[in-house]
């Protein structure tokens, strides 16, 4: 009987050890092929171990000898499933440090089977049998993935075919050979971003702005009582005129003017000396008669009237 397993050493000096075909059916327990031969092979060299495991599965009590050796073994020993990997095939698999699969490799698991006859008594025997050996599978299984029992079981008894990235997702497989990732285009360096400079310092500091620096006021908040003080003001401006001109348009009526070349609405010429109100940036003073009410600072007379009202009497006074 041909053995189902052959060592090979590369080129690199490594061990490789390549299973292919069915794991022996009938005469690894036997006297052609004992599992004495594969651990003598096994310890024969010593160093790390690659092994290629090409098999559709079979005897499982083999696989099981097979997978104690090889988890035993002291040196690395990396799995890697060419094509497929089945049933006590998938078993060994497990044994593996690191286990890696083909992106075409195929990985199935099942509930083991066998042969029996008898009478009930019997086939009960070989049911309990069974169900004993499945507890051993989902023994390796689960020391390698992780899953729970209740979750390998139910996969098993289904017969389930797990692909390279699906193993990978389980827990059968830690990688899956040949993926070589491209690496990424490096990108486009970015111009880093300088904060706008303020033209007009820089000009100044180059010499080539000769204006001197203008620097700008700060907005000062609206003061309620600046305003207050300035409406005052305003008012009682605004009061003086009001009543120099009521007083003036009195005089007018009652008096007669002497000289026919002047009347009252001409103005006189200013005097030398005096500067225009409006180049002075002063409030004209206006020359209130005495008979006129004095408006104070919060443009009411002494009466408490407002120059408006004063204004609103005349008129009708004259009318």
């Amino acid at each position: 009987m041909q053995k189902f397993w052959n060592w090979i050493h590369d080129d690199s000096g490594g061990r490789v050890l390549r299973l292919e075909g069915p794991i022996d059916a009938e005469s690894f327990w036997g006297d052609e092929i004992t599992p004495q031969d594969f651990r003598d092979e096994l310890y024969a060299e010593d160093g790390d171990i690659t092994l290629w495991i090409n098999s559709p599965g079979g005897n499982v009590f083999a696989a099981a000898e097979i997978y104690t050796m090889i988890r035993d073994y002291p040196r690395n020993v990396t799995v890697k499933i060419a094509s497929i990997a089945a049933s006590a095939a998938s078993v060994i698999a497990m044994a593996g440090n690191t286990v890696q699969m083909s992106p075409t490799a195929l990985l199935m698991v099942h509930d083991p089977s066998t042969i029996a006859f008898g009478n009930a008594k019997d086939m009960e025997k070989a049911i309990s049998t069974l169900n004993e050996v499945k507890e051993s599978i989902i023994n390796a299984y689960a020391s390698k993935t992780g899953l729970s029992r209740n979750r390998i079981s139910k996969l098993m008894s289904d017969e389930t075919w797990i692909n390279a990235k699906k193993a990978v997702e389980l827990g059968f497989a830690d990688e899956i050979l040949f993926d070589e990732k491209k690496p990424k285009k490096p990108e486009p360096e970015k111009e880093e971003e300088t904060p706008e400079q303020d033209t007009s310092d820089e000009a100044d500091e180059e010499g080539g702005d000769d204006k001197p620096d203008e620097k700008k006021e700060d907005k000062k908040p609206h003061q309620l009582g600046n305003a207050a003080a300035q409406w005052e003001y305003s008012t009682r401006i605004m009061g003086q005129t009001i009543m120099g001109k009521i007083s003036a348009s009195a005089e007018a009526e009652n008096t007669e003017p002497t000289d026919d070349s002047k009347t009252p609405d001409t103005p006189e010429p200013a005097e030398e000396g005096v500067k225009d109100d409006v180049t002075t940036n002063i409030a004209p003073v206006v020359e209130i008669p005495v008979a006129a009410p004095v408006i104070g600072l919060d443009g009411k007379t002494a009466d408490g009237s407002m120059p408006y009202e004063i204004l609103k009497r005349q008129l009708a006074f004259m009318r």
